[in-house]
């Protein structure tokens, strides 16, 4: 199987309707530029912002966006890389979990509207389970599968190796599957979920 096609129109319209009667939101981008402006229209000026790991986000732009400072928000992320101290370093990330607005990614998402993501850490799955009241994701739409076991699939033949690769770009090992999240409702008030998808091939 290969994991590369993009989705086509009937399947995104189909996994749309799936995930909002999960009680989460969608928008649908054209191209990365469309999803950027998505993300300005979102975000109000003034708010937290953090960012998971994400290479989606790097694509589109955004986390140059904020390198920046090209935005009216606070970003946490920056904060966090500028205290030399690790022990400092590592309360700020925690901390960080909890910022209004956190952004990310995801590594499937099924047509029966569950969200599934996989992580060596686990360091952004409180924020995407429970903590960020304001959690935006951005998906690429090749990561729209059938189902779960689909989705597990995808994430151990074509999310892993590729991650593997790029941790070994940059001087690490490798990586590995520590935990895996599948957020299939959100109950309503709790919080606010926003998938944006993207009509072009994203992250892995």
């Amino acid at each position: 199987m290969g994991w590369d096609n993009l989705a086509d129109d009937e399947t995104i319209k189909r996994t749309k309707e799936a995930l909002m009667s999960h009680g989460i939101n969608v928008e649908v981008a054209q191209d990365k530029n469309a999803a950027i402006r998505l993300l300005e229209k979102i975000i109000p000026e003034g708010a937290e912002v953090m960012t998971a790991s994400s290479t989606t986000l790097s694509q589109i732009g955004f986390l140059d966006m904020l390198k920046l400072g090209a935005h009216g928000w606070h970003d946490k992320k920056q904060l966090i890389l500028s205290e030399p101290d690790p022990v400092k370093r590592a309360e700020l990330r925690k901390h960080a979990s909890i910022a209004t607005y956190y952004l990310g990614s995801v590594h499937a998402v099924t047509e029966n509207g569950e969200l599934i993501t996989a992580s060596a850490s686990g360091s952004q799955l409180g924020a995407y389970a429970f903590t960020a009241d304001n959690l935006i994701l951005v998906v690429g739409t090749q990561k729209i599968v059938k189902d779960i076991d689909e989705g597990l699939k995808r994430i151990k033949e074509e999310s892993l190796p590729l991650e593997v690769k790029r941790m070994q770009s940059v001087g690490y090992p490798g990586s590995v599957i520590g935990e895996i999240l599948i957020m299939e409702r959100i109950m309503p008030g709790a919080r606010k979920v926003t998938v944006i998808f993207v009509k072009e091939k994203l992250g892995f």
